[in-house]
């Protein structure tokens, strides 16, 4: 699978939506995400990146929201992809492995304007240890791991609340 939204004014790999002053959702994926479907059934399950951005643009769309996804293996084009979408009304990231050590995108996750969630496939507290540590949590409104595509649905609903209810930019202790 090849790339998607590495350059920050590209189009992005799926962007729908009712009307264009709809709230935007805009999607992170890091490093590896690009072969989901091909990476350890035991923690990923076997949804393809295409897949799994199509759960996560359907559950937007159900709330009105145009969303926009892009996946990079570079973490300086990540860090650019947040740049470039501080201002959108949520963002949703699964930095993969850069959660547990990329202080650069914890930093730029900090300039977001809208709500961030964490999203992670994979149960990542009942992993190893090196990966139970996330670097990106105290700056995310929304945290979900071990709960597959579902976590990601359970995300956007939590980010659409978030905005709605005029909550939008404060981290939740604990979550």
């Amino acid at each position: 699978m090849s790339e998607r939204g590495t350059d920050p004014t590209s189009e992005p790999s799926e962007s729908t939506g009712e009307t264009p002053d709809s709230r935007l959702l805009v999607v992170l994926h890091g490093v590896n995400l690009g072969l989901l479907g091909e990476r350890p059934v035991i923690h990923y399950g076997r949804v393809t990146l295409p897949e799994l951005e199509a759960i996560v643009c359907e559950e937007a769309r159900a709330h009105g929201w145009r969303c926009e996804c892009h996946q990079t293996d570079h973490e300086g084009e990540f860090v650019q992809l947040v740049h470039a979408g501080r201002h959108a009304d949520a963002l949703l990231v699964n930095p993969g492995a850069w959660t547990h050590y990329s202080y650069a995108i914890r930093d730029a996750l900090e300039l977001v304007t809208g709500p961030v969630a964490e999203v992670h496939l994979s149960d990542i507290e009942g992993r190893e240890d090196w990966r139970r540590v996330s670097v990106v949590a105290d700056v995310a409104s929304v945290r979900m791991a071990g709960r597959g595509p579902d976590g990601y649905r359970e995300a956007v609903r939590a980010l659409v609340e978030l905005v709605e209810s005029g909550d939008a930019g404060t981290p939740k202790e604990g979550s």
